[in-house]
């Protein structure tokens, strides 16, 4: 079975601590929903059109699930928490099988 991904580029953060709340929300969303974060604050290098801030990424055991815990009560409350106007690409794949 294929797994999920969760893949959210931040294009610029300009006040790191407006996301805290956030965080101390999703963090446990993701984790009770069965993902596992592989990339968050680490370094990032932009090559042609790519963006070197912040790029989190997180493994499902499968797409489904990745779906589901977007969807889920949990981390649907977490997404309140974003500060207004904030911008990020969130995207949930599916990883070659």
């Amino acid at each position: 079975m294929a797994k999920g991904y969760w893949v959210s580029v931040y294009p610029v953060i300009s006040d790191p601590e407006a996301l805290t709340d956030y965080n101390a929300l999703a963090g446990p969303a993701v984790r009770a929903g069965g993902g596992r974060v592989l990339s968050s604050f680490g370094r990032v290098i932009g090559h042609e059109a790519g963006i070197s801030e912040r790029v989190v990424l997180v493994e499902f055991d499968s797409f489904e699930q990745a779906a589901a815990a977007y969807e889920s009560e949990a981390y649907q409350k977490s997404l309140v928490a974003l500060p207004n106007g904030f911008e990020r690409d969130f995207r949930i794949v599916e990883g070659i099988g």
